[in-house]
């Protein structure tokens, strides 16, 4: 087997094997390429190369999101290592476990106008879990310029001397390295593993010089506090009105047992975002479409006593406002790393698995008689009611077209979306419960959904479709040059040629500057990008091409699919406001 004849390199390498870190993202690069020849060279690993460091990040993010497990990026020195950001930040909001490997210029060439050289350590500083910044090997050339090398007395002094330092800087490095692998796993979130090289970086050895030690990954036992259990289960069965609101979540996570003691409970409503993945019957999922009609005297007359959260970020801003206005008594979530405190109201952070919290819960918990969960189940009916009527009776526009692209998508297969609008106007839908859904809610940015979403489909054998609105497309179309897209992934945008969602917020939409500076009008389309990449290109913009062409969209193909659906930019903030005060 071919073996980069850095150290350093073999180290980072073998350290990955051993953690089972298989899928490495490596961006093209000339600092890098201890590392490029030692994980290519090695069947272990999968690797993929992706030009754009920005699109490599949410990619490798997309595989660990659809894995759950360490994926890795590896890039060369300078601004490439800074184009990670988004995606790390993403990653560390979104609790994703990525793994940043970052080659670096020697200390001594750092702030000497050398070219491709930043100020690389801890340059994630705010948004990481671990930085391990690697210390560069000695060579044993006397010529050589160290670090901080001591003066020496005579050459027996000398050799001794820099035996003891290689060991110590090999030893230091395994350290950091185990320690931020091992994180990444505990923590399930991003770290950095800044590797300094000094040339030369090609060569080449059949033979491995270093044995890394692997230190084990330790993971917490789940617990709860006993006091704390009884204290909850205290309030719990004193409570006759308790609200369960679920963020992100992977799918199948929750136990079906749990789910149907809480749904059966008239004191519990359980609000499920799409991005949940979590469905009953008795449920409330489309939380906007349910609470946005309700006055002041009907948030109080639904106030609950306790909410309990668990999951990632909440998307809809109608129920954060609607529990910081009404706080509950109690604000308990669960979680095995953080808890945010979203209502202002947070007074329980349980640290532990939901499923394990539930068993101790539940077993020792009764339903209580009460009328909450019916009141809000007529609520529900009402609304769902309006909804359908409204929507047989309005003129093609981004409403209308989410209903039927919701319709058509296959089941049992994924679903991924870009943020901003798109989200928001799937969460007023009642969505296909065989579908995964994933959204990259961490900072909610529109940067990298185009990447994240092949990147998930690259990781499963599952069909993708991503829908996404133009501007968020257009943003990272880099995304598309990829060479690893599989031929069933599907890509629906929304273009109402410009970021439509500036109009349905408050504020003034007729001033001069609008258009230019928040709506951002185009007239761009995707049918060149398409034709650039290689993507079968299909457009529609009105009611019955759209359900015509999602007919043959989803047909088997040569290669992946682009459907791009124009709505009426002037008409679809109307139609939406107007929705809001019909079900009303």
């Amino acid at each position: 087997m071919i073996y980069p004849k850095i150290p350093l390199a073999q180290t980072v390498i073998q350290l990955c094997k051993a953690k089972g870190i298989k899928h490495v993202v490596i961006s093209p690069g000339s600092r890098n390429a201890p590392l490029t020849i030692g994980f290519s060279n090695n069947d272990f690993f999968k690797c993929y190369s992706i030009v754009d460091e920005r699109c490599a990040a949410f990619f490798a993010m997309g595989i660990a999101q659809q894995l759950q497990e360490p994926t890795a990026v590896v890039c060369t020195s300078g601004s490439a290592l800074l184009n990670y950001y988004p995606a790390v930040a993403e990653a560390y909001y979104s609790d994703i476990p990525l793994v940043v490997i970052s080659a670096d210029r020697p200390k001594h060439l750092i702030g000497v106008g050398d070219g491709q050289t930043i100020n690389q350590p801890n340059v994630f500083e705010n948004h990481i879990l671990y930085s391990a910044n690697l210390k560069l090997d000695l060579k044993e050339d006397e010529n050589q310029v160290g670090e901080e090398l001591p003066i020496f007395k005579n050459l027996e002094n000398k050799l001794e001397t820099l035996l003891g330092l290689k060991q110590s800087i090999q030893e230091f490095n395994e350290l950091e390295i185990n320690k931020a692998i091992n994180i990444a796993f505990q923590k399930s979130g991003p770290i950095h593993i800044n590797a300094p090289f000094d040339e030369p970086l090609y060569d080449r050895v059949e033979k491995l010089t270093v044995d890394p030690e692997v230190i084990p990954i330790k993971q917490k036992p789940l617990v709860i506090d006993e006091s704390l259990l009884n204290n909850c289960i205290e309030d719990w069965n004193a409570a006759k009105r308790k609200m369960i609101l679920v963020g992100v979540k992977q799918p199948n996570q929750i136990e079906q047992q749990w789910l149907n003691i809480l749904a059966n409970d008239d004191s519990v409503v359980v609000f499920t975002e799409t991005t949940s993945n979590i469905h009953h019957e008795n449920f409330f999922p489309s939380i906007d479409k349910i609470i946005a009609p309700l006055d002041e005297a009907g948030y109080k007359n639904l106030q609950p006593d306790i909410i309990l959260t668990f999951g990632g970020l909440i998307v809809s801003k109608k129920i954060k406002a609607f529990l910081r206005n009404q706080k509950p008594k109690h604000h308990w979530h669960i979680d095995t790393i953080k808890a945010n405190d979203t209502f202002f109201s947070l007074n329980r952070f349980i640290e532990t698995q939901p499923n394990y919290f539930f068993s101790k819960l539940l077993a020792q918990t009764k339903s209580i008689s009460s009328d909450y969960r019916p009141r809000w189940e007529t609520i529900k009916i009402e609304r769902r009611y309006k909804h359908t009527e409204y929507l047989n009776n309005i003129d093609f526009t981004d409403l209308k077209a989410f209903q039927s692209i919701l319709k058509a998508i296959p089941n049992y297969t994924i679903l991924q979306l870009g943020n901003s609008s798109t989200v928001r106007y799937v969460q007023l839908f009642n969505i296909n419960k065989t579908l995964e859904v994933y959204c990259n809610r961490g900072t909610s940015g529109i940067d990298g959904s185009t990447s994240t979403a092949i990147g998930c489909a690259v990781a499963t054998e599952k069909q993708t479709t991503l829908i996404s609105g133009d501007l968020s497309f257009l943003y990272d179309s880099n995304g598309l040059w990829n060479d690893h897209i599989p031929e069933s992934f599907r890509i629906i945008v929304i273009n109402n040629q410009g970021g439509g969602i500036f109009r349905i917020l408050p504020g003034h939409k007729n001033t001069d500057n609008f258009n230019t500076y928040f709506e951002t009008n185009h007239n761009l389309t995707a049918e060149h990008l398409c034709r650039m990449y290689g993507l079968e290109y299909l457009t529609t913009s009105n009611e019955l091409e759209l359900e015509s062409n999602l007919q043959s969209f989803y047909s088997e193909g040569a290669k992946p699919k682009l459907l791009e659906v124009f709505t009426p930019k002037n008409l679809n903030d109307e139609v939406l406001l107007n929705y809001f005060k019909f079900i009303k």
